[in-house]
């Protein structure tokens, strides 16, 4: 258990993210511990790509529209509750 770097809740499980994808060379570099849910949310709304190009630190990451509205709600939920993330119309296409 411990804090999101995103969302800042506490007591949470967290994964690392690797903030420059590892397929894009990230392997060694700088990784964040985020909750699953924040984790699951920045793959499902962006290709590995488009996080390698621009969203390779916490606050670009905090800056993004898409994802900041989803910060506002995630703050506001309890860390024990698990939610269901789906991966937006968009990056569906993207395939």
């Amino acid at each position: 258990m411990g804090t999101c770097e995103l969302c800042a809740r506490e007591e949470v499980e967290t994964t690392v993210h690797h903030l420059l994808p590892k397929e894009m060379g990230g392997t060694f570099g700088p990784t964040a511990n985020l909750c699953i849910p924040c984790h699951k949310q920045i793959h499902a709304l962006y290709t590995n790509a488009e996080i390698a190009a621009r969203l390779t630190t916490i606050p670009e990451l905090k800056d993004d529209p898409q994802l900041s509205r989803y910060l506002k709600w995630i703050r506001k939920q309890p860390s024990t509750k698990l939610m269901k993330i789906k991966k937006s119309n968009e990056r569906k296409r993207k395939r």
